[in-house]
């Protein structure tokens, strides 16, 4: 029987992706009774998650220093996943299920991992003012759904994390702007699937 060890291969993430891995590492660990005693405080996670998402954005805006800070609290925050590694790995041992709901990876998943298909938009409806109803042709394996949202060339914002594909509600939004939205499926081996094409619709 091959012997399951803990995947580092999140270390490899670009920096949004290593963080949204952070945040699924510490939502399936919380109150999970396999763990009942984690290496490393999931509140010290979060705080080291939150900052390196704040540096990334920082980053964003160019220049050497900032990117440095980046770098740095990416290093901080691989240190404390690599030592809760180690303890998933102590206790799960040679028990998939038991790795797998700690939200990190196996070595025999990572080589046979396969992404989720992209999601399709199948429509988006002027639910109320400011608000705007997306609707998706459902994901096979597909835990949840990740929105973005952009006004013309401006950054991408959050739009929400949703568990059902039909009836994906996105709020306060701005009359008369057009936005720009794509979805991403969360869930199977890789975590995410590729962002939908992009769908242009005015809120009213």
């Amino acid at each position: 029987m091959a012997v399951l060890t803990v995947s580092l291969g999140y270390a490899r993430l670009p920096d949004s992706e290593l963080s949204d891995f952070s945040a699924t590492v510490v939502t399936k660990m919380t109150n999970n009774p396999s763990y009942p005693t984690p290496e490393v405080d999931l509140g010290d996670i979060t705080a080291a998650n939150t900052r390196f998402a704040t540096a990334i954005t920082a980053a964003a805006q160019g220049g050497t220093q900032l990117t440095a800070a980046k770098n740095a609290a990416r290093e901080i925050l691989l240190l404390l996943l690599r030592a809760q590694a180690a303890y998933v790995q102590s206790i799960a041992q040679n028990d998939q299920a038991m790795l797998l709901s700690s939200g990190f990876w196996n070595n025999a998943t990572e080589r046979t991992r396969k992404p989720l298909p992209k999601p399709t938009v199948l429509n988006i409806d002027n639910f109320a003012t400011t608000q705007l109803m997306l609707r998706l042709q459902p994901v096979d394996n597909a835990r949840s759904y990740e929105v973005r949202l952009r006004i013309g060339t401006q950054e991408w914002k959050p739009g929400g994390v949703f568990t059902k594909a039909r009836g994906m509600l996105l709020e306060d939004l701005i009359p008369g702007q057009m936005y720009e939205i794509q979805v991403r499926a969360v869930g199977g081996s890789l975590g995410y699937s590729d962002w939908s094409d992009p769908i242009l619709h005015m809120a009213t």
